[in-house]
Formats: structure tokens, sequence, C-alpha cells
């Protein structure tokens, strides 16, 4: 008995992870770029990684995610569906890209325009920082950055994606 108290005190409690109180799919459709990530066996070595969002008529949003490998520079792409379970919680998606497993995808954070966000998972292992556009303004990735750290993300092991695919492309033609 005395086991179990001392492993419950000695756990470091986590604080639930905060998502954004609405999401308009429509606005938040659309090609992402991804700015820099916790790293994943299942993004591992990717650069210029996209994630395009697509709401379908089922309700359920299409996502396709694409990125190229770094050592051969051939593309990759995977398709999968993400759907929001509760709808009292909109910025908390479940996506499911080898059914029946499915992940959370929760937004923590997305500007009023839409040109940038951050998502998460509670478990703190995975994070993403995504913007419209394939290069972020280094103030607002530094304040996304810092509420991760606050939110209890591990940001010394976030990686920096290159986007720099078009550039590569246009110096073969």
């Amino acid at each position: 008995m005395m086991i179990v108290f001392a492993a419950l005190f000695s756990c470091k409690a986590r604080q639930e992870l905060p998502t954004v109180k609405d999401l308009d799919i429509s606005k938040y459709s659309g090609t992402w770029y991804e700015i820099v990530r916790m790293p994943s066996s299942f993004e591992k070595n990717l650069k210029c990684v996209t994630a395009t969002y697509t709401p379908m008529e089922s309700g359920k949003i299409k996502v396709l995610n694409r990125g190229v490998k770094i050592s051969s520079g051939k593309s990759e792409e995977i398709t999968g569906s993400a759907k929001v379970p509760d709808d009292d919680f909109p910025g908390r998606l479940k996506v499911t890209f080898f059914w029946p497993f499915a992940g959370n995808y929760y937004v923590i954070e997305c500007a009023d325009d839409y040109s940038w966000a951050m998502v998460g998972d509670p478990s703190r292992k995975y994070l993403w920082v995504l913007n419209r556009e394939a290069q972020m303004d280094e103030q607002k990735l530094g304040d996304r950055l810092k509420i991760a750290a606050e939110l209890g993300f591990d940001v010394e092991a976030l990686e920096y994606i290159a986007h720099d695919c078009a550039l590569e492309s246009e110096k073969t033609e």
C-alpha cells in the first residue's frame, strides 16, 4: 500500500492541455506548412512537410500529409481523416490514418486570421507549429515556443523543418 502512495506522489501532475474554444473548419481548411515539430517515427527525415485539410460531406475532414525524404528527395504522402468527436470541445480532433487507430490532434492556439496554429497531444509527445506560408515570423514562432514550454512540451527537442524543395526543383529546370 505504501508503494502505491509513493508512486502517486512521485508522479508530476500534468495540467490539462488547453485548446481553442472555437474552430471554424472552413477557415482551418487548406494547406499548412510544418515550421517545427516534435520528432516522431512517422515523419523521420522528412522536409518540406505540409498538411492539407479539406471538409467532406460526411462532416469529417480529409487530411493529406506530404513531405520529401531528405536522403532520396522522393515525395511521400499519406491520407487520413479527422473529426471533432465532442462539439463542446471543437479544438480537440481525432485523426485516423490507419483505422481503427486514432490520434489526438489538439489545436492549442490558432491565429484569429488562421495564418498560424499550434497543435499538440495531451501526452506532450507530439507538437507542431503550422503556418500558411513556408516561413514564419521569428517573434510569432518564439511566442508559440514559449507557450509550448509553459504547457510542458520539451521545446529543446523540436525539429525545424526545411522548406527548400521548390528552390531545388527550380535549379534543375
